[in-house]
């Protein structure tokens, strides 16, 4: 089982819920607001082979920051949180109304970003499924970051590697985390 797919509880079954997946650095940053500032291939097949298959919610400049010719993300229902023209999102279920996008997403959806959205949802999450970046980007009000989570709230039900990092092919270390709401 891949560290995206439901893990088991302590008690065998499925932990159920709507997800959210993101990558951070330590200080986490999870973006200048257009991109993400590191490249590591090895984190981006983890985020495609946890959401393929499922829906993904999102907020309009996470879209316009997929490469045109990944929109929309291929084999996952994306649903677009945005009050503009639904011409603008070929491919893409839109909505400006949260609840909707959650609801259109249903229990093994995924929240894929950006900041506001990230935050807006986390209430309504039970999983989440982070990479961390082995780097600190310092406190540049410009850039995103990832929702500040409550230590009382998360458990960390699976670490990989459980100690140390990965290396990725482009140098950076990194390491996958994933937590269910206690």
């Amino acid at each position: 089982m891949s560290l995206g797919e439901h893990a088991a509880t302590g008690d065998g079954r499925s932990a159920p819920g709507l997800g959210a997946i993101w990558a951070q650095s330590l200080d986490g940053v999870i973006g200048d607001g257009t991109s993400m500032p590191w490249h590591v291939p090895e984190d981006l097949a983890h985020f495609r082979a946890t959401t393929r298959g499922h829906a993904v919610v999102m907020g309009r400049r996470t879209w316009d920051s997929l490469p045109e010719r990944f929109r929309p993300l291929p084999g996952r229902l994306n649903v677009v949180l945005t009050s503009g023209d639904p011409a603008r999102f070929p491919g893409a279920t839109t909505t400006s109304d949260l609840a909707e996008a959650l609801r259109l997403a249903g229990e093994d959806g995924w929240v894929m970003g950006g900041g506001q959205v990230y935050a807006a949802a986390l209430p309504h999450v039970s999983r989440l499924v982070v990479t961390e970046i082995d780097v600190r980007l310092g406190d540049d009000p410009t850039l995103v970051r990832a929702p500040t989570l409550d230590p009382g709230e998360w458990t960390e039900v699976r670490r990989e590697p459980a100690e140390g990092w990965h290396v990725s092919s482009s140098g950076a270390r990194y390491r996958f985390r994933e937590l269910h709401r206690r």
